[in-house]
């Protein structure tokens, strides 16, 4: 009989988490994956530079949308992450595999992929 109990306790404890309100994953992880600029010559150039590292949780790189993981790099300004952006940092390779964007055009990358306006 004891044994009939905790069996009933642990098939118990293992589906009351279940229940409720579905669970919503980590912040991370909300972040729409195909999310594009509005603007058609911004995503294309999102589409083929940015996402394969921004939009894949193993780049390591922080996730466009990801607003938390984006702040601390927003709060160095935009003349900081340009300058990232252009010459690389950590992981990030030069020109962040875009070769024919301008200045303007990855400013407004960073900020869409930040999800807020970058301080100027």
């Amino acid at each position: 009989m004891r044994a009939l109990r905790l069996t009933f306790l642990l098939a118990l404890a293992i589906a009351l988490p279940g229940c409720g309100d579905d669970a919503k994953p980590p912040a991370t992880h909300r972040v729409a994956s195909n999310a594009t600029p509005s603007d058609p010559a911004l995503a294309q150039i999102y589409t083929n530079s940015c996402q394969l590292c921004h939009a894949n949780p193993a780049a390591n790189a922080p996730l466009t949308g990801d607003r938390k993981a984006w702040e601390p790099r927003i709060q160095q300004g935009a003349d900081t992450l340009l300058d990232h952006a252009i010459n690389g940092y950590n992981g990030m390779p030069p020109m962040g595999l875009c070769v024919e964007c301008s200045e303007e055009q990855f400013l407004q990358l960073i900020g869409f992929m930040a999800d807020q306006p970058l301080p100027q």
